[in-house]
């Protein structure tokens, strides 16, 4: 039993009429009756009594009329569905980001998301690189934004956008010239290992010849808020995203200073293996058309 042949035995159903349903459904009236027999020979029952030139629905033809319809309905709106998930007219979307990421960078973008596709639930996950990661690889986030690089052949890693690492101090450090030596002397707050803000430090001290190990941490704190603000009240120097210090910098709460890390690349993540969904697809191509206006570079 076939889609077809349900639609064409209601129309007949409808009409009582082979050759005007068949006209209507755009058929042939040998495909009309064509496709009548089938399902009576199909089931050994008749659906029609054939009463002179016209024909009549049988207790089981009606009874079978109104299973029909609903089969159809049920496929129509099955069909609604999947045109709706593919016109991105409904659908969901699980975003996994780092802090900084998710805190300063991402919400411009989910908000003109949401406002071009509003019946896209978009639901938004922190974590740090490393957690991104795992639940990107076991098929729990569609997409991952991270700040640092990841090493696992199952997923795609490409860069997204851009901002700069700062390194900062409260307002009372008196500023001199920055080297290693100075660098390896000054006491540290510092994000948590797996971070991205973190692994990227450590990647410019170790070209400035530092080695991350042997620093005097003072601090290890789990977000770019808490960071800060030990920064702000003396407990240390930081190294963290510009998207985060900038405003207290300007808010004279902490100076920027004198060494330059050079930018560092936002990266996306996908399951290389994994359906990609048209929603994905659709925030990612946003990402594209307005990077250039979100990506801060200074």
């Amino acid at each position: 039993m076939t889609l077809e042949q349900l639609r064409i035995f209601v129309g007949v159903a409808e009409r009582e009429h082979v050759t005007a349903a068949a006209r209507a459904l755009n058929v042939t009236q040998s495909a009309a009756s064509a496709a009548i027999a089938a399902l009576e020979e199909r089931h050994a029952i008749k659906l029609f009594d054939r009463v002179g030139r016209g024909i009549r629905l049988t207790e089981a033809g009606r009874a079978f009329l109104e299973e029909a319809r609903g089969v159809l309905a049920r496929a129509a709106a099955a069909e609604l569905l999947l045109e709706e998930f593919g016109g991105l007219r409904r659908g969901s979307l699980r975003v996994m980001a780092s802090q900084t990421i998710a805190a300063y960078w991402l919400p411009a973008i989910l908000a003109l998301f949401r406002e071009r596709y509003p019946g896209i639930a978009v639901n938004l996950s922190i974590g740090n690189t490393e957690q991104t990661a795992h639940l990107i690889h076991e098929g729990e986030a569609d997409i991952g934004i991270v700040e640092g690089r990841v090493d696992d052949p199952m997923l795609a890693h490409w860069p997204l956008g851009e901002d700069r690492l700062m390194l900062v101090a409260a307002p009372h450090v008196a500023p001199q010239p920055i080297d290693a030596a100075w660098l390896q002397r000054a006491r540290w707050v510092m994000r948590e290992p797996g971070s991205g803000t973190r692994s990227t430090l450590n990647e410019n001290l170790r070209l400035l010849g530092v080695d991350p190990a042997t620093l005097d941490v003072a601090l290890v704190l789990p977000s770019n808020e808490s960071a800060r603000t030990a920064v702000e009240v003396g407990a240390g120097i930081a190294a963290l995203s510009s998207l985060v210090v900038v405003p207290a910098i300007n808010a004279g709460r902490l100076q920027a200073l004198p060494i330059d890390f050079g930018p560092r690349s936002f990266f996306g993540l996908r399951h290389k293996e994994r359906y990609r969904t048209r929603a994905a697809d659709a925030l990612l191509e946003l990402i594209a058309e307005v990077r250039p206006s979100l990506a801060p570079l200074s």
